[in-house]
């Protein structure tokens, strides 16, 4: 399991840092302005532009099924949900944005991670591997509540946003790992 003082030097080292950082900042823009809150089919667009890379054609002719008013209507819902149980909250947020075509866990985590970055963390393959040190692809609600677990106690023994320690986990996975079969696989 990796150590929080390993990720150090990876805080701002990944190659999408300042992406990254641009997309948080006009998302945190749109939470002053838009109320309730929820994303555009465009703006959904750039956010599965950054989560899936490589792989953002993958599943493009089922996410064409979510039309304009499907995504506005779904992420005002997921993104306007609060609750006192924050096991609860989290598995209705990520279950409301999985009902769009083409949104998966990892998707839905990213979409949370850059809109809520100082709770959410994007899970992935990389992330998992250096959390439990076992390899993974596939994700579950549940699967994400253990993980969002363990990147919130890093996060505290950092004093940094949850969503910068799972960036910084992603880079030292990418650099100490090397390129792997999982890479061409699995985002």
């Amino acid at each position: 399991m990796i150590k929080a003082t390993q990720l150090i030097p990876y805080r701002t080292s990944s190659d999408d840092y300042d992406l990254t950082e641009s997309l948080k900042a006009r998302l945190a823009q749109l939470r002053r302005e838009r109320h309730p809150l929820y994303l555009t089919s465009e703006e959904l667009e750039e956010i599965l532009r950054w989560k899936l890379r490589g792989q953002y054609r993958r599943q493009e002719e089922r996410r064409k099924a979510n039309t304009e008013d499907v995504i506005q209507t779904v992420t005002r819902a997921a993104l306007s949900i609060t609750h006192p149980d924050e096991d609860y909250e989290i598995e209705l947020q990520l279950g409301l944005l999985c009902c769009m075509r083409g949104v998966g866990v990892p998707v839905a985590s990213a979409i949370l991670a850059l809109v809520f970055p100082e709770k959410y963390a994007v899970i992935d393959f990389r992330g998992w591997r250096q959390i439990f040190g076992k390899e993974k692809t596939t994700f579950s609600i549940s699967d994400y509540k253990r993980y969002l677990r363990e990147v919130k106690r890093l996060a505290v023994e950092l004093g940094w946003p949850v969503q910068e320690v799972d960036l910084a986990i992603w880079e030292y996975d990418r650099v100490h790992s090397g390129k792997s079969a999982m890479d061409k696989t699995a985002g």
